[in-house]
């Protein structure tokens, strides 16, 4: 397999053919995915560009998440993965990666719905790693509902409290630990500008997350604090066969992109590698599309 750098048709670059049916019951697994997402294990290159830097992941375990942890961690940097406890075999399996990195990693379980588990999350970067100078977020909940009046009260909760309170929540505790030059990257959607009929709930919070990280931006860059937004388009991971997408629709995932196929986890990671570096110091309030070649506004 070919690394990160390697020239090459993007459009034959990973799977053309779509995903097989398949269900997982929520959160789901990586390591149960009938077909195998690239979270970069194999093929993501490291170049230096995060050396010392003291990163707290939330939904560090799989998909998205689970590469840019991968992906830090080749750079250089230590992190804190977040992750639900249902998870932990995920975790362990990422954990080990990094660690053969030489990299520090601390396992923080627990559900970023509770206020005072996502609050402490930054207190366990700073105790475990010595600080903390790089917030990524990127734990979502994602589930399809086709029938407004069959969307319930608690998944709406749910799905605001997981994308957008937690998000509240992790930031303002960050950010009187956060020294200058540091960088928070949050995480959108496709969804946020071409919302699916069927994601309502979560295609509201991904509007909303951009919304927020464009207004952080502004309020703490005198504090020489950047904040940035990747919005990736369709990706294979767990979340999709976990009641993120019909099971139905899982065969033509990603085909509609004008890249023709899904994306893989290791194909978000660079991007969120850039706006944690310094080589984007000047880059604050930016949405980072990275789906396939769907415009966006």
């Amino acid at each position: 397999m070919t690394d990160q750098l390697t020239f090459s048709d993007p459009t034959t670059r990973y799977r053309t053919e779509g995903f097989p049916e398949q269900y997982q019951d929520g959160p789901g697994l990586e390591q149960d995915l009938a077909v195998q997402a690239d979270d970069g294990a194999q093929t993501y290159r490291g170049t230096g560009r995060l050396v010392g830097r003291k990163a707290l992941i939330t939904g560090g375990d799989s998909g998205i998440g689970r590469a840019v942890a991968i992906a830090f961690a080749r750079e250089g940097a230590d992190v804190v993965l977040s992750y639900l406890p249902e998870e932990q075999p995920d975790a362990d399996s990422v954990a080990e990666i990094i660690r053969a990195e030489g990299r520090t990693v601390a396992l923080a379980p627990g559900d970023v719905t509770d206020e005072a588990y996502s609050r402490s999350l930054v207190h366990t970067a700073v105790s475990e790693l010595g600080g903390l100078d790089t917030l990524v977020v990127v734990a979502g909940k994602q589930q399809t509902v086709e029938d407004i009046t069959e969307l319930t009260p608690e998944q709406f909760d749910e799905t605001f409290k997981t994308n957008v309170y937690a998000l509240y929540w992790i930031v303002q505790e960050a950010v009187p630990v956060l020294p200058p030059g540091s960088s928070i990257i949050t995480t959108s959607s496709i969804q946020a500008y071409n919302p699916s009929p069927s994601l309502v709930d979560y295609a509201t919070t991904k509007a909303a997350i951009n919304t927020m990280s464009k207004a952080l931006a502004q309020q703490l860059a005198p504090k020489g604090i950047r904040v940035n937004v990747v919005a990736p388009g369709p990706v294979w991971t767990p979340l999709q066969t976990a009641g993120g997408q019909p099971q139905e629709a899982l065969p033509e995932f990603g085909s509609q992109t004008p890249l023709a196929r899904a994306g893989q986890p290791v194909e978000m990671a660079p991007a969120y590698v850039f706006l944690a570096s310094s080589e984007s110091s000047y880059v604050s309030g930016e949405t980072l599309n990275a789906n396939g070649g769907s415009p966006t506004p």
